[in-house]
């Protein structure tokens, strides 16, 4: 599990800091390519940059879709639950398994008909228009990010069924964090 929660990590970390330094390089190039400095106009239009703005929305489609699943996994999904944690425990409990299972549910739904639409997709050679890229790698965000997200609901509430907490995310707290301030004792 910990190399799983690891990668889903790591994979929105990567494609975050590589999408910002990608839009980074290509805002950059585009002002510094309308600067009347003719050496350098010259040299900076010779860089074929256009395909900086479709690779970032297909790694933000990416970051989106493994984000959910972390959310899921680390309590951070806005939910409206103030008639749930006025009802009795027993009846809270079900609600709350009853929803997370929903959440499950739905998002295995959609994993699936992803898949298949993925599947269909791949049986023809749609590409993208600047990358080229095979339409199928972008659209397999949409089953993987769904089924991690599926097996998250479904871990939360296996967790939930056995010790009766929900993770919650702590907006004040920062990673790290504690640690420095404390003067490294914790």
């Amino acid at each position: 599990m910990k190399l799983l929660d690891h990668l889903e990590e790591w994979l929105i970390a990567f494609l975050m800091a590589a999408a910002t330094f990608i839009i980074f390089v290509a805002v950059v190039h585009r002002y510094a390519s309308g600067l009347d400095i003719p050496w350098l106009q010259d040299q900076l239009i010779q860089i074929n940059m256009s395909w900086a703005q479709e690779l970032c929305i297909f790694m933000f489609v990416w970051m989106a879709k493994f984000g959910a699943a972390y959310g899921v996994r680390t309590g951070i999904h806005v939910g409206v639950d103030v008639l749930i944690n006025r009802m009795n425990t027993p009846w809270r409990n079900k609600f709350v398994l009853f929803g997370l299972f929903a959440g499950a549910l739905f998002t295995g739904i959609v994993g699936t008909f992803g898949a298949e639409f993925v599947y269909d997709i791949a049986q023809h050679d749609s590409t993208s228009e600047v990358l080229e890229l095979p339409m199928w790698i972008v659209y397999l965000a949409v089953p993987l990010g769904s089924y991690l997200m599926c097996f998250r609901f479904l871990q939360v509430a296996w967790n939930f069924h056995r010790t009766g907490e929900l993770p919650k995310h702590d907006h004040a707290h920062v990673e790290g964090l504690d640690e420095e301030t404390s003067g490294g004792k914790a």
